[in-house]
Formats: C-alpha cells, sequence, structure tokens
C-alpha cells in the first residue's frame, strides 16, 4: 500500500512563513515507524502547494495513495480538509487520517462534519496509525474498534476508543534520521507546566518523557552527515534536566560535530554551567517565554515564573554569548496601558537581543477556550468558520481592535526603538576558551543590523553604526570570517574604500580562500580604478556566478574586449542552467 504523510497549508497568507513552513517531527519519527515495518510511505510538505494548486491533483494522479495521513495542527485545517476532499474526487476509495494537536482536540467537530475525513489519531501516533494501517491493509474493519487512540464513523454513530498509552521508552522508537532529512529535532516530549494558553497540558498530560542523549546526539550525528548544520531544537523546555543537556553537548563536541542550533527554555532552569555547556557545543540562540512584564497577567496565564528569574536569565544567556530571545504576549485579561508599560519596564532591563509579540490567541485543548466555550455557550462548531483562531481580544468589551493594535505598535516601537541601546550593554564572560565563540556571537548580531532582519526595519536605529561596533568587538576576541567582511561592506558603503581594503587585506590574510573577502576586496579595488588589483583577487574564482560580472568590468576598464567577450559568455552560459 502506498502511504503519503501531508503537512497540509494555512488558510491564510503570510508575509513570513518561518513559522508555518516546517513540517512537524512527529511525522518524522510516523514515517520511520511506518517504514521500520517496511511500509511504502512518504512525506510530502505541502505548506504553500496552494500557491499551484493544480499540483494537488497532479501529485495525488501521480503517488496513488492508499492511505493519506494529514498533521493538522489548527491554521491548516482548512487545507487538509480541501486536499482530502480533492483526494476523495479522485479515488473515493483512499482513507483519509487526520491526526496531532488539531485533530485531536476537535476529533468530534471533523468527523460530524467533513465525510472526507475517515479516522482520526489522537495525540502520540506512531502505534496507533501503525496499527491502522494494518487494519486497512488487511480490510480488518471488524477490528478497527480495538485500536486504542482513535476515531470514525461506524453505522452513522461517531466512536471514540479508549486513550492509547503513550510510549514509556522513546528510545525504542526507530530513530527518523535514519530515514529522512530534517533541521528541527526533539529530545523529550512534553512539558510539566500548566500554562492556560497552551495546549500541551492536555495533549501530553504534563508527562515528559526524554530521549537518552545517546540516542538523541547519534540523530543528530546521522542528520549531521547528511549535511544537516544548523538545527531547531524544538523541546518545550530543552533544559528541564541540566544534568542531561550537559550530557548531551559533551557528546556532540566528542563527535566533533560542528553545528550550531536554536533551542527553547524557561527563565527558572538555566544556569552558568548549562549555559556554558551549551554554547560550547554550537547553541546560539535560546527562546524564553516572557510573556507579560506584569506579575498578574503572567499569574492569569498561569506562567509561575518570576520576574527575577526572566532578568537572570537573559543576563547569564548573554553573558554566555547566546542570543536570548524573548516572546511576549499582549491583548492577555486584564491587559491595559499600565500593564503593558510594565512589559516595556521588564524588556528594557532584560534587554533581549531578539524579541516576537503575539496577540492572545485561543485554540481547542488550551484552558482558555474551554472557559470560552463555558462563558459564551458557544460549541466548536464555531470552527466552521473560514478562521485561522480567534483572538481573545474579540471575546472581551474592554479591549478593541484599535486599542490592542496600539499595544502591538508601542511594545515594538519601544523595543526596535532601544535595541541599540541594548547592544550597547553587552557584557561576555572572560573566559579564554570562549574567546572564538564571542567573536562569532558578536559577527553574527552585528550581521543582522548590517544586512539580516534588523537592517530591514526603519524603527532601529543606529544600524550601520551598531553593526560596525559589533564587527569590532568581534575582531577584539579573535579573527572572524563574518566581521571582516561586515566591517569591509560597511566602510564600502561609505566610500571609504582604502579603509575597506585594509579590513579586507587582513581578513584575507586569516581566510585566503574566502570568495566573498576576495570579491569585496575587489570590488573596492575596483572603485578606486585599480582594476589589475581587482583581477588578482578575483581571478581567483573564475568560474563563480558572483565574480564573472565583475571580472568582465574590469577587463572592459583595462580595454580587453576579448576576454571581456569570453566572461560575459561565461556567465550567459551559467544563467541558461
Amino acid at each position: 500500500m502506498k502511504i503519503l504523510l501531508i503537512y497540509p497549508y494555512c488558510l491564510e497568507d503570510r508575509l513570513q512563513d518561518y513559522d508555518v513552513r516546517v513540517m512537524p517531527i512527529g511525522v518524522y519519527y510516523i514515517g520511520a515507524v511506518l517504514k521500520a515495518n517496511h511500509h511504502d510511505v512518504e512525506i510530502l510538505n505541502w505548506h504553500n502547494i496552494n500557491k499551484t494548486p493544480e499540483r494537488i491533483k497532479e501529485i495525488l494522479k501521480e503517488k496513488k495513495p492508499d492511505i493519506i495521513g494529514f498533521s493538522i495542527l489548527h491554521a491548516n485545517r482548512w487545507g487538509g480538509i480541501e486536499v482530502a476532499q480533492i483526494a476523495k474526487q479522485l479515488n473515493p476509495k483512499v482513507q483519509t487520517v487526520f491526526g496531532g494537536v488539531g485533530a485531536t482536540f476537535l476529533w468530534k467537530h471533523f468527523l460530524t462534519h467533513f465525510r472526507e475525513i475517515d479516522f482520526i489519531v489522537r495525540r502520540e501516533g506512531e502505534y496507533t496509525f501503525l496499527n491502522l494501517v494494518k487494519c486497512i491493509e488487511n480490510a480488518d474493519y471488524k477490528h478497527v474498534e480495538d485500536i486504542k487512540g482513535i476515531c470514525f464513523r461506524k453505522a452513522g454513530k461517531i466512536l471514540k476508543t479508549e486513550d492509547a498509552a503513550f510510549v514509556q521508552d522513546i528510545d525504542e522508537l526507530p530513530n527518523p534520521a535514519k530515514y529522512f532529512k530534517y533541521q528541527h529535532v526533539i529530545s523529550s516530549r512534553g512539558c510539566p507546566w500548566n500554562c492556560t494558553f497552551c495546549g500541551s497540558p492536555r495533549f501530553w498530560k504534563r508527562k515528559v518523557r526524554f530521549h537518552s542523549p545517546e540516542y538523541f546526539v547519534e540523530q543528530l550525528e546521522l542528520l549531521y552527515k547528511k549535511g544537516v548544520k544548523f538545527f531547531y531544537v524544538s523541546d518545550d523546555t530543552f533544559t528541564l534536566k541540566g544534568d542531561r543537556v550537559i550530557e548531551i553537548c559533551k557528546k556532540i563536541l566528542e563527535r566533533d560535530l560542528n553545528i550550531t542550533w536554536f533551542a527553547i527554555s524557561r527563565a527558572n532552569c538555566v544556569n552558568e554551567e548549562i549555559l556554558y555547556w551549551m554554547r560550547k557545543a554550537g547553541c546560539i540562540q535560546i527562546s524564553y517565554g516572557v510573556e507579560s512584564g506584569s506579575d498578574k497577567i503572567r499569574n492569569c496565564l498561569n506562567k509561575n515564573i518570576k520576574a527575577h528569574d526572566i532578568k537572570k536569565a537573559f543576563e547569564l544567556t548573554t553573558k554566555y554569548g547566546i542570543l536570548a530571545r524573548a516572546y511576549f504576549i499582549y491583548g492577555s485579561p486584564g491587559e491595559s496601558w499600565a500593564t503593558i508599560q510594565k512589559s516595556i519596564d521588564l524588556m528594557h532591563k532584560i534587554k533581549p537581543m531578539s524579541s516576537i509579540f503575539y496577540i492572545l490567541d485561543l485554540f481547542p485543548g488550551t484552558a482558555l477556550y474551554s472557559d470560552f466555550k463555558k462563558k459564551f455557550k458557544v460549541s466548536d462548531d464555531i470552527w466552521l468558520q473560514q478562521i485561522e483562531d480567534i483572538m481573545y481580544f474579540e471575546t472581551d468589551p474592554r479591549l478593541s481592535r484599535d486599542t490592542i493594535l496600539a499595544f502591538g505598535e508601542k511594545l515594538r516601537s519601544e523595543y526596535y526603538g532601544n535595541l541599540h541601546h541594548y547592544v550597547d550593554s553587552i557584557e561576555l564572560i572572560d573566559k579564554k576558551n570562549l574567546y572564538e565563540l564571542h567573536s562569532g556571537f558578536c559577527s553574527r548580531l552585528g550581521m543582522t543590523f548590517s544586512h539580516g532582519d534588523y537592517a530591514r526595519i526603519d524603527a532601529v536605529r543606529e544600524k550601520d553604526k551598531t553593526a560596525e561596533k559589533l564587527f569590532k568587538r568581534a575582531l577584539d576576541y579573535s579573527p572572524d570570517h563574518r566581521a571582516y567582511l561586515g566591517l569591509g561592506i560597511i566602510k564600502q558603503k561609505n566610500r571609504a574604500f582604502d579603509e575597506s581594503i585594509k579590513i579586507l587585506s587582513e581578513g584575507i590574510k586569516c581566510f585566503p580562500g574566502s570568495e566573498p573577502l576576495n570579491t569585496c576586496l575587489g570590488i573596492s579595488y575596483m572603485n578606486l580604478g585599480q582594476f589589475s588589483k581587482a583581477l588578482s583577487c578575483l581571478m581567483k574564482f573564475p568560474d563563480s556566478r558572483e565574480t564573472i560580472p565583475y571580472i568582465a568590468n574590469c577587463y572592459k576598464a583595462l580595454g580587453d574586449f576579448e576576454k571581456e567577450s569570453a566572461f560575459l559568455e561565461k556567465f550567459r552560459n551559467i544563467e541558461l542552467l
């Protein structure tokens, strides 16, 4: 039987799709279990296939699936429904299965209103889905009721079997890195806390199970050998067990995995030893859920974390050269200009190098959504509307849309307007064995001001000045490729070509094989009319798409039209490839 596992597209388009384009890691685990049991399975990330909708039918006709599993969060539920409808039109016998957090909490809604959905798999799906596949493959529908953790229709009624037990030792699961290539990884499942805005407490039942350090690092190594050098560690709280985190980091270093990675943590779950080893092992960013500067609102959200813990976590994280990102939520119950000011005050104290501001959403499976249903006497049928979410403020007469927009504007303007001051306050720990890593931290942050996200945001002040400070500080610690390049480009922008040449030449002494440094140096020479010197840099890379146009311009300036023509022809041929 041919099985497709599909991650469908969201209802609404996004200016940036980084939050929706990633295949949930659970799909790879399900795929691995199926492959280990000799099933023909393929994973399709269809987060943007709605941009070319004709491809849906084309691919389904080509693949001819017998079973399609859909990974349903919430925003993508309509995408899953639409693809299921098309699949049923092409082959009425295809069996469609919805799983994931969205399906878990809206199982009755889906089976009541959408005939194109045959089964729901609730919560952890590896073995539940495998058992369902076996029944479908053998046309053994009589025993479907024996499968724990599913919902389906029978004789016009919707049936829900008892919950399946969680896999107690998740190391027993086949390692998905043996079969697939991906960047988002997890070393644990679940979260012990009980935040009212999060579906995790009901989905995972506040139980946490851990992969062993050996299993997890083996997964990283398998992916590393497939060419993955950067990872998102997507555990709800990666640092929950400090000794285990340190063991993971030591194993990364022992195996000489030259990787960088992001992690998610909680402000009261980090200390200096954990952060030291995380930084040594390649961690470059940790995200913390701050949510609000107001104790009252944090308590309302059941965050159960103190302001002093938040301040300490951000201070220590930055101290070890890890970018500390803050998640803020606004538009919560009791939100006012006074609580927004408290968030701003806390933000100015913790000085995050990255911040994300979210409006509070209500999603099925959360305590806030249950309260909403009781208060307004509504059912899950509200999701028959073409909406991705319900924002809390829409349910609170004290909060208007204009007020919420003003809250967000105030938070962002305060953050971006003071970001350059936050950079000036950075204090890195004076450990010589971290100097090279500190250099990387400063240059990486500098690039966000000169070329990255902050460079494109008008509200961020003194971008080039801040970037230049960071690049210089990086070089005070250790030679750094990004810092040399960034400084050289800033000097070029300011038409200080002699200074640019001096900086880039120093960089090339340390990184002689660098194409970007040599290309940038060549451009500076060209701007001074020194075309022969420019060629000495550019001709180190005569077949590069980036350097060829500059090489042609140099030959033109030197009057060698034959070589100019040859390189222009070479460029045209590259463009045709």
